[in-house]
């Protein structure tokens, strides 16, 4: 029986997916794979059986990735099952940057027992008069799953749309309307647009504070940012002293903190992105179809620290073996293989950054001692027999 951890409540579709071979549970003390949402991994004793973490989710900075790709542990995530959930939250965002609707329901909750109510709440709108988003230019800082989602949802809007994205894909490319407007640097983003969102990944060394005093300076006054990727992407001084200056209408973002929370034309509300039951259950298919297909046949989809690398079974065995992205390393391993006189049916090998997969289907046991000589070897992180 394989043991599969939750570290999250999950969707119970996941009992579906992963059928009756699997026991899922709470309190797994040695779970072969890990299903979690948010939990934060970092301090998380985890166990030397374990060989793989399905995130359902898109970020993962909850989880050490780094150290689990040292430790033979293949992290997936579930980029592009939350994002229509996500994007349906931006397009409230924009709504709410433009119409003071916050206000007013803050308002109207002030106003419940007083006298001639009707007559109260039709002269008091007037305080709350806002704008259309039909007509104004949007700028979408990166282009990935959600980002083009928005793309084409503010086009439908009646938005014109300017895109920036240094590394958009080939797929997201083909998903984005061509009346986006690509742009060749974020200054012009800034400069052209009345609305501004980001949906870029965070990475600390490299992006904190993303949209900051620079940035802002070059903005149109009034304009209106919306951050539903990851709170250390905005610098939160710098939006508030562009409030302050004018330059700011409205910041918008699901990542609150003391220093947002309750000051003027900022509205707070939780990471809400992918709090949707079909979200949620998205998510849940995602990260236990990709668990599954790795345990059951080595195949990996959607990793964040591993090299995508699959194949149809073409044998009943299947040797899968992760290693370091170094030079003569798949000479060692089919080396050793064929040492045994064993025929390799199918090989897929595959790099990234300082790690690589290399599979292996064989029509035959292989031995033990070529399985251990292959473990031993100074590159190999892990091997595994799959039958």
């Amino acid at each position: 029986m394989t043991e599969i951890l939750t570290l999250n409540a999950i969707s119970t579709v996941i009992n579906d997916i992963l059928g009756e071979n699997y026991n899922i549970s709470d309190n797994s003390a040695s779970p072969d794979g890990i299903l979690l949402r948010s939990f934060k991994m970092h301090d998380y004793p985890i166990s030397d059986k374990t060989i793989a973490v399905a995130r359902a989710g898109a970020g993962v900075n909850n989880i050490p990735v780094s150290e689990y790709a040292e430790k033979g542990i293949v992290v997936f995530n579930t980029p592009g099952a939350n994002a229509n959930a996500v994007k349906e939250l931006v397009i409230t965002a924009l709504l709410l940057g433009s119409r003071k609707i916050t206000d007013a329901i803050d308002w109207v909750k002030t106003i419940k027992t007083e006298p001639e109510l009707s007559k109260l709440v039709e002269k008091g709108k007037s305080k709350f008069a806002g704008r259309e988003i039909k007509g104004k230019k949007l700028g979408v800082i990166g282009l990935g799953a959600i980002g083009a989602l928005v793309a084409n949802s503010a086009l439908d809007l009646g938005m014109e749309v300017y895109g920036y994205d240094p590394f958009l894909s080939v797929n997201s490319a083909l998903r984005l309307s061509s009346r986006v407007k690509i742009v060749k640097n974020v200054e012009e983003i800034a400069e052209i647009s009345d609305y501004v969102t980001i949906h870029i990944p965070y990475i600390a060394e490299q992006n904190k504070g993303f949209i900051n005093a620079d940035f802002i300076a070059k903005m149109k006054d009034g304009s209106v940012i919306v951050n539903c990727a990851r709170g250390e992407l905005v610098d939160n001084e710098d939006v508030l002293d562009g409030i302050d200056q004018g330059k700011i209408a409205r910041y918008i973002t699901d990542f609150p903190s003391d220093d947002l929370i309750g000051e003027e034309n900022v509205i707070c509300f939780p990471h809400l992105g992918a709090s949707t039951e079909e979200a949620e259950e998205n998510c849940a298919i995602m990260a236990a179809t990709q668990l599954k297909d790795y345990i059951e046949n080595g195949n990996i989809v959607n990793s964040v620290n591993y090299p995508n690398c699959s194949m149809p079974r073409s044998t009943n065995v299947r040797l899968l073996i992760l290693h370091k992205n170094v030079n003569n390393i798949l000479a060692q391993i089919t080396g050793a293989v064929g040492k045994e006189k064993i025929n390799i049916e199918n090989l897929s090998n595959q790099s990234k950054g300082d790690y690589a997969v290399t599979m292996i289907d064989v029509a035959e046991d292989v031995p033990s001692a070529a399985i251990n000589h292959i473990a031993s070897l100074n590159d190999v992180i892990k091997i595994r027999v799959i039958k």
